[in-house]
């Protein structure tokens, strides 16, 4: 595990752009870089600097969105973890269309996570029937939840399904989640934590133990895993 420290939220962010930007140049032009997004505020923060500062930086033709998890909402919604990336980052930008797969929050959700699970499958190499994204982008709640995988939902972390249905335990929120395997088998699993509420959970990922779901991914997963973290972040380590 290799973390990053900086010194505010905004260094981080272009800190974790920048090393996007690089792990897509790695490859040839003509390669599609997969890549799932996860909502949430943190990462709006990011989305908006990648807009507004490395726009002209990045090959967007190269670049693919998928989304780690989305709330069962429309995508209008204010909670929809897409309209959140369109509204601070897709609509800056110049990517093709075809280049951005959400997941459809409107739909009924047992039934979006099969298609949306079929949908990957005919899009992303696999090995051993699981498929494998370059880059999964995490964050985590103050609870240790990653992917809309909650404390108490940890047979997500096992699951045979890519794309299962998880809830909020506070508000019984429904979401499509992506499941524990694909996060693992990624080539790229990348946190980005900022904030004081994300120091427990921050020091529970590079303690590497099982504490909570965030932390399981962090210790589990079977290729680089890289944490970006502010430094109030990173007041238990």
């Amino acid at each position: 595990m290799i973390t990053h420290i900086h010194d505010n939220e905004a260094e981080t962010a272009r800190a974790l752009i920048e090393r996007i930007i690089q792990l897509v140049n790695e490859h040839s032009s003509d390669h599609k870089v997969n890549i799932a997004l996860s909502g949430g505020s943190t990462p709006a923060l990011m989305f908006r600097l990648w807009a507004e500062e490395y726009n002209n930086q990045t090959p967007w033709h190269q670049i693919r969105f998928f989304w780690v998890d989305e709330r069962c909402v429309p995508p209008t919604d204010s909670e929809s973890n897409y309209g959140m990336t369109y509204d601070n980052l897709l609509c800056k930008i110049d990517l093709p269309k075809e280049n951005v797969v959400r997941v459809k929050g409107e739909n009924h959700p047992e039934e979006e996570a099969r298609r949306y699970e079929a949908q990957i499958r005919t899009m992303l190499p696999e090995e051993n029937g699981i498929p494998i994204f370059d880059i999964v982008l995490l964050g985590a709640g103050d609870d240790g939840h990653t992917s809309s995988i909650f404390p108490g939902q940890e047979y997500l972390l096992n699951a045979q399904e890519v794309y299962a249905v998880s809830m909020q335990p506070q508000s019984g929120q429904r979401r499509v989640a992506l499941t524990g395997k694909p996060i693992i088998h990624a080539k790229n699993v990348i946190f980005l934590l900022t904030g004081k509420a994300k120091a427990t959970v921050l020091a529970d990922i590079i303690d590497q133990n099982d504490a909570g779901p965030a932390a399981y991914i962090g210790h589990h997963a079977l290729n680089t895993v890289e944490v970006y973290a502010d430094k109030a972040a990173a007041g238990q380590i």
